[in-house]
This record gives C-alpha cells, sequence and structure tokens, in this order.
C-alpha cells in the first residue's frame, strides 16, 4: 500500500488516490472527496473474507480493497480535527496512515469490524500530528495532558465557556475531575491553546464581506452509503445474536438479558432472590452464558461466510 502524506512519507507499495498538497486548496480537496466515494463500502462477509487473505498471505489486492473501502471514513474523522489550524489535506494523509497500520493488525477471528477497530489507529495518527505540529505543545505531553488538549474546546463549549481569557475556577475543577488532571493544568493548557489562536469561523472570506469561512465547512453528518452499511451490519448482527441466544437454555438467556442486554441492568441481588440461589451462583451463570454466547456467535457467523462462498 502506498500514500504519500504532507511530510512525503510513504508505507507500502498499492497504488491509491494520491492527497492534494496544502496548496491545493479546497478544489484539490473536494476533487479527492469525490475521488474516494467511488470506492464501494464492504458487506461483513466481504471484509472478512479479504482480511483473511491479507492476514494469511498478505495479498496486496485484499489490503488496497480494505485500505480504499475506509477512505470516507479517515476523511471524516479527519474533518473532526479541523478547529487546529492544520490543512485538511495532511490531517487526512496523517489518518491514511493510521489507518494501513490498523490493516495491516488487524484480526478478523475476534468478529469486530475493520472500521471499529482502524478508527483508533487513525485518531492516533491524526492526534500525534496535531501534536508534533503545535509547537506550544511540544514537551512531551502525558497520556492525561494529551486527553486534556483533545477534549478541552468541547467541555468548554457544553459548560458555555467560550469567551477569551482564563476559565471560572468552577469551569476549571469540573473540567479537571471529567478528565482526571490537576485544575492547574487546565488552566495552563487553555492559554496555551488561546495563544494558537484559533480564527473565528464568521470571519469574512473577502475584503467585501461576501460569505464566512463556515460557509465553507463539509456537513459532518453520516454520508449515506455509510449509513446503509451500518443499518445493514446491525441488522446482520441483530440476526446472529438472536439466533445464539437460542443455544442458551431458559435460565442462561434470562439471566443474560437482564444483565447485560438491557439499558437498566438489574442486580446480582434481584436475581439470586427470583431464583433462590446466592448472588456468586447467578454471576457464575452469567459469565458461563456470555462465554457460550459468544462462540455460538463465532460458529454461526463462520458458516455463515462459508454458505456466502
Amino acid at each position: 500500500m502506498r500514500i504519500v502524506t504532507s511530510q512525503n512519507k510513504t508505507t507500502g507499495d498499492t497504488n491509491l488516490p494520491v492527497m492534494p498538497s496544502a496548496a491545493s486548496g479546497e478544489a484539490g480537496l473536494n476533487r479527492y472527496l469525490a475521488e474516494i466515494k467511488k470506492f464501494p463500502v464492504l458487506k461483513p462477509e466481504q471484509e472478512y473474507m479479504l482480511a483473511k487473505r491479507y492476514q494469511e498471505h498478505q495479498d496486496p489486492e485484499a489490503a488496497r480493497q480494505l485500505v480504499t473501502s475506509h477512505l470516507r471514513l479517515v476523511a471524516k474523522i479527519a474533518m473532526g480535527y479541523r478547529g487546529y489550524g492544520l490543512p485538511v489535506s495532511e490531517l487526512i494523509s496523517e489518518g491514511n496512515i493510521g489507518l494501513m497500520q490498523g490493516v495491516k493488525k488487524f484480526e478478523p477471528d475476534r468478529g469486530f469490524r475493520l472500521a471499529t477497530y482502524a478508527m483508533w489507529w487513525i485518531k492516533a495518527s491524526i492526534q500525534e500530528f496535531i501534536l508534533r505540529s503545535w509547537s506550544l505543545v511540544k514537551m512531551g505531553t502525558t497520556a492525561a495532558q494529551k486527553k486534556l488538549f483533545f477534549n478541552l474546546r468541547r467541555m468548554k463549549k457544553n459548560l458555555d465557556a467560550y469567551e477569551d481569557g482564563d476559565l471560572h475556577p468552577d469551569d476549571v475543577a469540573k473540567i479537571a475531575k471529567d478528565l482526571g488532571v490537576s485544575e492547574t493544568e487546565v488552566v495552563n493548557m487553555n492559554r496555551r491553546m488561546m495563544l494558537g489562536g484559533d480564527s473565528s469561523l464568521n470571519i469574512s472570506l473577502n475584503e467585501e464581506g461576501e460569505g464566512q469561512w463556515q460557509d465553507l465547512l463539509a456537513d459532518e453528518g453520516p454520508l449515506q452509503d455509510e449509513t446503509v452499511a451500518q443499518a445493514e451490519e446491525a441488522r446482520w448482527r441483530h440476526a446472529l445474536l438472536a439466533e445464539a441466544m437460542g443455544t442458551l437454555n431458559e435460565r442462561e438467556q434470562a439471566i443474560l438479558t437482564r444483565r447485560r442486554l438491557i439499558d437498566d441492568p438489574e442486580t446480582l441481588e434481584e436475581l439470586s432472590q427470583e431464583y433462590g440461589v446466592s448472588r456468586e451462583r447467578v454471576r457464575q451463570i452469567e459469565v458461563r452464558a456470555f462465554d457460550k454466547l459468544q462462540k455460538a456467535m463465532q460458529k454461526i457467523a463462520g458458516e455463515r461466510r462459508l454458505l456466502a462462498h
């Protein structure tokens, strides 16, 4: 797999859409976004077979299809980091590198979709790039400080604390508690990010005052094909779960459902009183039922993939 990033880094040997340079601007980015929409979204069975081919035989064509089918996911995630003042094309390029790392390490037999697994690699790659690019945070930040850096804007918005200047002490205390950092770290990070200088999205695009920067922002809602793919996967998983539940006895089904499959799970004490057994016995039944359910789902999924091919 081969993607050229803004830092001229390359990886692998498969030709993919080349990201536009920062100089190519909005038009180049729009061309790229239009191009990656041409790649089809994979069905669960297709994704599994391609992932197995790559895992077992290092098939470059399988890897190419896995990567290209998820380029839209990278672009969508990258759009969420536009507020850090870096070119979107560079964010996407870094995210593409994370996607390829995710493809290389993906283990399809674990039962998860590639998008769920690769999302972590994509975000990690983009976040590391942002941290390298922001001179104000190039000081060996800890994991907690990184979490603070990438969550402070969102938390300020939730607290209606977007005005310039230092945060109110109550807001500082809440953010510090929620993110597990000191109040001093919150104050210092907020000051660093203010010095970094975010531009308002309401600034006019030209001297005549025509249009605003926010008019150029893409819709962050899900793409239509993503929505269809997610709905299809949800139906597939629901059918898989329903069939696997049939392998449990009546008590196992009831306890597992009431402990793990409802919005307001019941306590071990409540179930122990109803079934006339100890809380530990209820816990044992729950664990055993969950293990049986997982194995049954894996078996059924494997049988369906064999029938599909």
